[in-house]
């Protein structure tokens, strides 16, 4: 079996704001182009696509200008995780990308997981 593949976006995770306007459009927006067709005479078939097309377009945007909006705002679709692989040198806890590099910044030493799993080079007698 394959195994999946994972990324690490950094900013805004535009896969999760895709997937979650087409599910929010659908959810949302057919039973409203339902609910909004009833105000309107569509004697035809061709005039009953036209007014769904128009008004689910702009659900659409609205759906997918909210969804970039929360994802922008929260670290949404970042797979739930809210944290990085680093570890605390002194503490040994979990910190994130945003903590390592802010204490990077600040001239701390903190200790990743990649360097963690290296072996010591000075040797021991």
């Amino acid at each position: 079996m394959q195994p999946v593949e994972r990324s690490n976006p950094e900013g805004v995770d535009f896969g999760w704001v895709m997937q979650v306007t087409f599910v929010t459009t659908i959810l949302v927006g057919a039973p409203i182009v339902a609910a909004l067709s009833t105000t309107v005479t569509l004697p035809t078939w061709e005039s009953r696509v036209s007014f769904a097309v128009r008004v689910g377009a702009i659900i659409w945007i609205l759906v997918a200008l909210g969804a970039y909006t929360y994802a922008r705002r929260t670290d949404a679709g970042d797979g739930g995780s809210g944290k990085d692989d680093s570890e605390d040198e002194v503490s040994g806890e979990t910190v994130g990308a945003a903590e390592a590099a802010e204490a990077a910044e600040m001239g701390e030493e903190t200790e990743t997981a990649e360097t963690a799993e290296q072996p010591n080079d000075q040797a021991t007698d």
